[in-house]
């Protein structure tokens, strides 16, 4: 620092102050591309409250961090899975990926598909104990129920109402043809997303083959040979959790 053309030294308590005035916040910066990429550009500034977030580990991008968003309130929590249910026709799991991880970027791919195995063997609907666990993370049991709340409160009503046009309706052929083909969105729907997270099991610790086998097994048992679905999470699915546990155990004694 030069005043009036003396040199001033700078002591060492200025010098942590002054580096970390320089150093960009993560606040702020938003990683370019699918949030996944070597430059980083700044937020607008009016964002930056959308963006409040943290720094976290992550081994699909390029650098060794990645700026990851998190829910500021319950009642963000609540307006976000009101809007992922009410687009969710024919299936929310699909559009729960969009949201949470493309859209809002509060879980990675890798996170999702966590979330998604646990919420699968537990009891109750996938997506039902999916925003359990995620609003309870964030803000315990009120970010729980704002998150449940979120994701049946309008649905509920439209239900409801459906179900009493359905009374009048049903024996339309109209009516009929509509439903079977929402049906077939739907399982388009499921496709695609079972396509997009099978790109999460090459970075498991089971590998993309071994991953793939255990799935092609669940399908088999499921769709073709129509077993029991508890049968098969305790059989396969049990399998396939004492496979990664021997796999981690080597990993973590390497």
């Amino acid at each position: 620092m030069v005043l009036h053309g003396s040199a001033m030294p700078v002591t060492p308590d200025e010098r942590p102050k002054d580096a970390a005035m320089r150093r960009p916040s993560p606040v702020g910066i938003k990683q370019s591309g699918a949030w996944g990429g070597r430059h980083a550009a700044p937020v607008p500034r009016g964002d930056q409250a959308k963006w409040q977030s943290h720094i976290c580990l992550s081994s699909d991008i390029a650098g060794p961090f990645m700026v990851r968003a998190k829910p500021l309130s319950c009642g963000q929590l609540f307006r976000v899975f009101q809007r992922l249910a009410l687009q969710g026709f024919g299936g929310v799991l699909p559009v729960a990926h969009r949201e949470l991880v493309d859209r809002e970027n509060w879980l990675s791919g890798e996170e999702f598909v966590e979330l998604l195995a646990l919420s699968q063997v537990l009891p109750g609907p996938n997506i039902i104990n999916l925003a359990l666990i995620f609003g309870d993370r964030h803000f315990g049991w009120r970010g729980a129920v704002a998150s449940v709340a979120g994701l049946l409160a309008a649905p509920l009503l439209i239900v409801l109402l459906l179900a009493a046009l359905y009374r009048q309706f049903a024996a339309q052929a109209m009516v009929v043809g509509a439903l079977r083909g929402m049906g077939a969105v739907a399982a388009g729907l499921v496709a695609s997303t079972a396509i997009k997270l099978s790109a999460t099991l090459d970075k498991s610790v089971m590998g993309l083959a071994l991953g793939a086998a255990f799935g092609l097994g669940t399908f088999v048992a499921v769709g073709l040979l129509r077993w029991p679905l508890v049968w098969v999470v305790l059989g396969i699915g049990g399998a396939a959790m004492a496979v990664a546990w021997r796999r981690l155990a080597r990993v973590a004694e390497a």
